[in-house]
């Protein structure tokens, strides 16, 4: 099994900066991608962006030239910087930690509890 903890939610003024982080614990292959998605009231899931453990990034649109990885990543965490944050980034935050299917046989994903994100003035 896999747990997922994360942290750093809150609110934070417009232009402003937060930091999620996340730490998976339990039985961790070494393939695997890591991420970040967020549901806004009334709205589906959405990606925000997700990190493999190779270090390749993705980065929604909507992220792009705002949010990133920090360099140095350890094994197992997948800490989000989000800089210049807008009203619209308001949401509940979700860690992601996915296996592919070639790896195990079949895909898994696990989830987090979610973080609250809160952007207004």
């Amino acid at each position: 099994q896999v747990q997922l903890v994360e942290s750093g939610g809150g609110l934070v003024q417009p232009g402003g900066s937060l930091r999620l982080s996340c730490v998976a614990s339990g039985s961790i292959y070494r393939i695997y991608t890591m991420g970040w998605y967020r549901q806004a009231p009334g709205k589906q899931r959405e990606l925000v962006a997700t990190i493999t453990s190779d270090g390749t990034t993705n980065y929604a649109d909507s992220a792009k030239g705002r949010f990133t990885f920090p360099s140095g990543n350890a094994k197992n965490t997948a800490f989000l910087q989000m800089n210049s944050l807008k009203p619209e980034d308001t949401a509940v935050y979700y860690c992601n930690l996915e296996f592919p299917a070639w790896l195990i046989g079949r895909k898994q994903v696990y989830w987090g509890q979610g973080t609250q994100v809160t952007v207004s003035s």
